[in-house]
């Protein structure tokens, strides 16, 4: 009789991959490497599970072992080999049955049968080969394990890009780029990459002194919270560059505000040498240091020795930004799709709000003006103009009582960022939500806030309260832009638009203040209401689920070296470079030069104009969830979702029958529906038929067939199966209309013995050793349950 998986895993594949060096914290059994996708609360799809991890050392994997069992074909594990290894950037994989060993190069392309396992100096020789890691001093630092940290591994994916990050800067590259997306831990990972840099004393002289680092970004909250948190274990090398630029630290925090002030002069970083720091770590690089005419770049380009390493959720590539011209590819993406998918990010519901005045514009009548006597200019307004050009107040109340009822069907300390067009429609809609929230405002003060620049300190600490899961105030805030990024609110329910958003990268930024999952807090998903459309138009955009295209570089120049830029127009090359510029002209007679003449003021800024007595409603309604696969927004339903796997997995109600007769079949039917986010007894109820087996109700939504209550099916057994009964003692047909009962009352999971054992008569009448004697042995007690089974699901 041939092994199971479990089985031929220890006879045979343990012992060989022991056998040739894995052993201890290099050979990882049943690793799982993803949390399972969320379907909802509590609800989760399987964790992936390399079958075995093999490991150089415990961060750094080398390849991925897929098992099957012996008397299976060895192919049949290769697919689930390479798309582990592929997650996992592995370069090899191995399929396995216990007697054959197929060796998978994913970098070579080729599939081979090998004899045994590499021992891991062997594979780690083999990949340093084609790494070109021909650095010993630059493989320590690699292979250096990571800061510990309490009950916090760092995730597959954050390994892969620390490892990338360390691999390229330890190898001499200069620039380099990660792609993460919001939620998925870049401070983390550019904390283990630091700090793998800084422990193992790497420097761009290859001296002995520890590196010198700077940490760049363009907001408070992201300088202040890495030191405060991730950041704590480099203690006193820690410092915030305020007023002064000192040399006795280690890693600099700054704004790159403070140290590139226009208004001082030289900027603060020039007081620091050129070549002072090793390293710059450049966080949410895709805001300013992607311009080429910013201070960041003035920054980059100054510093140009130091390696930069830049970090974004949402790199852009415009014509006037682009990150990828700086930074170059990326060397690893982590995408928010990903992210879902494994399990580590929050799936989302989209509600589309519409009111009348968006869906249809308004327009003044001839004459018309505004709340302040100004006349009010005859267009079609719509809803770009609404708060900008047009202050619509009985708008802006029916989008607060709007969310307010939300909120009361839903959960009313569910935490909600509300983004408004500007700092004074933010301080709009606050007032008009707390005109609709009295009650709770009444209890507890800070129930809703407003925060934006003009609230100074208190902005701030309202902002701290908000991001700890533990503090229940405030629990609306509104906003217009300042907390689109860098604010890790993990609790956060509720994203509403209440703008026009201009773009992928700032909706990306927008939605990922949702994207944080803390299932202690039960945070497992969040809602997205939209009152503008924009999120329907961004989610449709090519670019969201990708990231912006790096430019062809087979149709632009050469990019310049790090750190200089190619001259500006009129500027003189160096000597002996080309510009690929028409040559300047012979020197003339000087010629003084033409006072140019002073340009006209531009125009005044129209005042915004104010309209009260606008009737305005809510006039439809839509809501769009990721489907089940975590692939498109859809209108969902349930039921169609359903059938239409159905017929993917089973192609006739022959094979879904053959596949539910057995207690094996019916949970791995379950187990594949759930996989694509489908629960059995939420389809049975949507369908409003609890007193039908699952099957029915499966084969009805794919197949169409009638549908027949467990109680007919019971019936039809005993009509027609006398036979089938008289073949046991009464004792024993005892057991089996018991069992049939249970099915009938509570459905298919009580054809199984074990579970039927529990409910009421058996329970207090017998045990099991007992059914087994009334059946004259297990074998025979097995039989008869089979054929239970065949015969309730006959026809």
């Amino acid at each position: 009789m041939a092994l199971n998986e479990a089985d031929t895993r220890r006879e045979f594949i343990t012992p060989a991959l022991q056998a040739a060096g894995w052993t201890g914290p290099r050979l990882r059994e049943e690793h799982p490497f993803t949390d399972g996708r969320i379907f909802g609360p509590n609800r989760r799809a399987e964790r992936k599970r390399a079958d075995y991890l093999l490991c150089y050392t415990p961060t750094f994997p080398l390849a991925v072992v897929e098992a099957k069992a012996e008397g299976h074909h060895v192919g049949e594990g290769i697919q689930q080999a390479k798309d582990y290894a592929q997650i996992l950037q592995v370069h090899f994989a191995y399929a396995t049955n216990g007697a054959t060993i197929i060796e998978i190069d994913l970098v070579a392309g080729t599939e081979r049968p090998v004899p045994g396992y590499p021992a891991p100096e062997e594979l780690m020789r083999r990949y340093r080969e084609r790494a070109k890691l021909t650095s010993d001093a630059a493989v320590e630092r690699v292979l250096t394990p990571d800061y510990p940290t309490e009950n916090k591994e760092p995730r597959y994916y954050q390994t892969i890009a620390i490892n990338r990050a360390v691999e390229a800067i330890a190898s001499g590259k200069k620039r380099a780029l990660l792609v993460m997306a919001t939620g998925t831990g870049k401070t983390s990972t550019a904390f283990q990459i630091c700090w793998k840099l800084w422990t193992t004393r790497w420097n761009r002289a290859g001296s002995p002194h520890r590196p010198k680092i700077l940490y760049l970004a363009h907001l408070d909250v992201l300088v202040d919270d890495p030191m405060r948190k991730d950041f704590t274990p480099f203690g006193e090398a820690v410092t915030r560059v305020e007023g002064r630029a000192d040399t006795a630290h280690d890693l600099y925090f700054a704004l790159y505000q403070a140290i590139a002030h226009p208004d001082r002069s030289p900027p603060l970083y020039r007081e620091w040498s050129a070549d002072f720091f090793d390293l710059i770590v450049v966080d949410e690089c895709h805001t300013g240091s992607a311009r080429e005419d910013g201070l960041w770049r003035e920054i980059l380009v100054y510093f140009k020795s130091a390696v930069q390493l830049g970090l974004t959720a949402t790199p852009v590539a415009t014509d006037d930004r682009d990150t990828y011209g700086w930074f170059g590819a990326p060397l690893y993406t982590y995408s928010l799709a990903q992210g879902i998918a494994d399990g580590f990010l929050a799936p989302y519901r989209l509600h589309n709000i519409v009111s009348d005045v968006d869906a249809t514009g308004w327009r003044p009548f001839s004459g018309q003006r505004d709340k302040h006597g100004q006349l009010i200019p005859d267009k079609l307004y719509g809803t770009p103009d609404f708060e900008r050009h047009l202050k619509l107040p009985d708008r802006t109340r029916i989008f607060a009582e709007h969310l307010t009822a939300y909120l009361r069907h839903t959960d009313r300390f569910a935490k909600t960022i509300v983004f408004c067009v500007d700092q004074e429609h933010a301080l709009d809609m606050r007032d008009a939500l707390i005109a609709g929230n009295r009650d709770l405002v009444a209890r507890h003060p800070d129930y809703v806030v407003r925060i934006t620049s003009d609230e100074g300190d208190l902005g701030k600490r309202h902002l701290g309260n908000f991001m700890l899961p533990r503090k229940r105030e405030p629990v609306i805030v509104t906003t217009s832009k300042m907390l689109s990024i860098g604010v890790d609110a993990q609790t956060c329910k509720n994203i509403v638009i209440c703008r026009v958003i201009g773009g992928v990268v700032e909706f990306k930024q927008i939605i990922g203040r949702g994207t944080r999952v803390r299932t202690d807090f039960d945070k497992w998903t969040f809602s997205i209401l939209d009152y503008t459309g924009s999120a329907s138009l961004l989610f449709a955009d090519p670019a969201f689920d990708g990231e912006p295209l790096p430019p062809d570089p087979a149709i632009l120049p050469p990019p310049p070296e790090p750190g200089e830029e190619p001259p500006k127009l009129g500027e003189r090359p160096p000597d002996g470079e080309e510009t690929g510029l028409p040559p300047a002209p012979p020197p003339g007679p000087i010629v003084p030069p033409v006072t140019p003449p002073i340009p006209p003021p531009p125009p005044p800024v129209p005042p915004r104009l104010t309209v009260e007595g606008v009737l305005v409603r809510i006039v439809a309604e839509q809501v769009q969830v990721l489907d089940p696969e975590g692939r498109v927004l859809q209108t969902f339903s349930l039921t169609d979702y359903t059938g239409e796997k159905i017929r993917t997995l089973y192609p006739s109600p022959d094979a879904l029958r053959a596949e539910w007769s057995t207690p094996e079949g019916r949970a791995r039917l379950a187990g594949r529906l759930r996989e694509r986010g489908v629960e059995l007894d939420e389809v049975t109820l949507a369908l409003g038929r609890p007193e039908a087996d699952p099957f029915d109700v499966l084969a009805h939504l794919a197949f169409r067939t009638a549908i027949v209550s467990r109680a007919a099916r019971v019936e039809r057994v005993r009509k027609t199966q006398a036979a089938f009964f008289a073949r046991y003692s009464p004792a024993a047909r005892t057991i089996l209309e018991h069992l049939l009962d249970a099915y009938a009352a509570h459905g298919p999971a009580d054809l199984d013995l074990a579970a039927a054992v529990q409910l009421e008569p058996l329970r207090d009448q017998t045990t099991l050793p007992e059914i087994v004697s009334r059946f004259g042995g297990l074998s025979s007690l097995q039989a008869a349950l089979a054929e239970l089974n065949r015969q309730l699901y006959a026809a």
